[in-house]
């Protein structure tokens, strides 16, 4: 990996009523021009059978903003509607290729508002950064230093539904760089009562039996945040009072997932650090979630966060990590001897296999066999 990695730094800052407004102008038409393109291109596309490029979509943005109706886009900067225009095009190539679903309509209420602003579009200088049609720069909480000597490529704002702003600052960052090796490789079985377990323990990383406990952040604000979710429901539609209780939720919600992002951020890390190749279950997370039961519980353990987290950061880092096919019998085959117990019940936390009399906990076997599965996919 001898190029240098680009990697987002984020940081919350506090815009004043001007920036606030013009930014709120810039979100507003971000998410127009996104729905009237996706709405022509799909439009071309059912009525004449053609793909429209991205070059075609610009000259459309052109032509909306010399009528009366859409001149409003002029008085925020051009580079954030070309930018999501240039998403917009990245969504469709993704859906060509078989990568991704069809492009969405972006919700007022529902979407995040963000703007994408290029090198054209921003200053920096000494630290500080300073949009376009702005005349004084953000106040930044500069949480941790930026690498030194860097200069974004690309800045990201956005606010999240608690109200919060941020910015994201894409910079290349030279401390990123493959760590030394290790003769360490680790099987990771994901799960409910224990959040992840090893096929072998890691000092730092899980305890004495190879278990990583769940923290279960939301199951800890359950009842706060149902009694705001109640409140919520007693409010007018359309009133101060719902906007206020709709808030105290969006700030519950935010808490906890910014506890748990936090959280799989640290252990992320050091699974990196301390592995050269993990092995982890191919999970559809996404199906899973459509049992009823369960859906709560498997949301708040973020199993597909942990492994993106994971992914990115052994690229990062020169290490290896090897998805295993999800229909894989892990948990039903015996790690010493390879046969299969077909009558382990979901309920069943322990079981003994008849071979060699050997006595599994069913999650650590899954994890060992994960690993040897893992390896042999190599």
């Amino acid at each position: 990996m001898g190029d240098v990695v680009k990697r987002a730094y984020k940081y919350r800052f506090y815009p004043s009523p001007e920036q606030a407004e013009l930014l709120n102008r810039t979100f507003g038409c971000v998410r127009l021009v996104y729905n009237r393109a996706l709405e022509a291109r799909t439009r071309a596309w059912a009525v004449d059978r053609k793909r429209t490029t991205y070059g075609q979509s610009s000259g459309w943005l052109t032509e909306w903003k010399r009528t009366q109706e859409l001149a409003f886009l002029n008085e925020v900067s051009s580079v954030p509607l070309q930018q999501t225009l240039r998403h917009l095009q990245a969504g469709f190539m993704a859906f060509w290729d078989q990568r991704s679903r069809y492009p969405r309509f972006k919700s007022k209420r529902r979407s995040r508002p963000s703007a994408e602003f290029t090198r054209s579009a921003f200053r920096w200088r000494d630290g500080q950064l300073t949009l376009a049609k702005m005349t004084t720069p953000l106040d930044i909480v500069w949480s941790r230093p930026l690498p030194e000597g860097a200069e974004p490529s690309t800045v990201t704002v956005s606010r999240d539904a608690a109200g919060r702003w941020f910015v994201s600052l894409l910079v290349e960052d030279p401390t990123v760089a493959p760590l030394t090796p290790v003769a360490v490789e680790v099987g990771v079985d994901a799960g409910i009562t224990s959040l992840l377990t090893l096929s072998h323990p890691l000092a730092g990383v899980s305890d004495e039996h190879g278990k990583v406990a769940n923290p279960r952040y939301g199951q800890a604000d359950r009842r706060k945040l149902a009694k705001a979710q109640r409140n919520l429901a007693r409010k007018q539609k359309g009133s101060a009072n719902r906007a206020k209780a709709r808030l105290t939720v969006a700030r519950i919600h935010a808490r906890i997932a910014d506890r748990r992002r936090d959280h799989l951020h640290k252990l992320t890390t050091r699974l990196v650090r301390e592995t050269q190749t993990v092995a982890i279950e191919d999970l559809s997370v996404r199906n899973m979630l459509r049992n009823r039961r369960l859906a709560r519980v498997i949301s708040d353990a973020a199993w597909g966060q942990f492994r993106s987290m994971l992914e990115y950061k052994a690229q990062w880092y020169g290490r290896e990590v090897i998805p295993v096919n999800r229909w894989y019998p892990s948990s039903k085959t015996c790690s010493t001897c390879g046969r299969i117990n077909t009558t382990l019940a979901l309920n069943e936390r322990t079981w003994t296999c008849p071979g060699y009399a050997t006595e599994h906990d069913r999650d650590i076997n899954a994890a060992k066999n994960i690993l040897a599965a893992g390896l042999a996919e190599r």
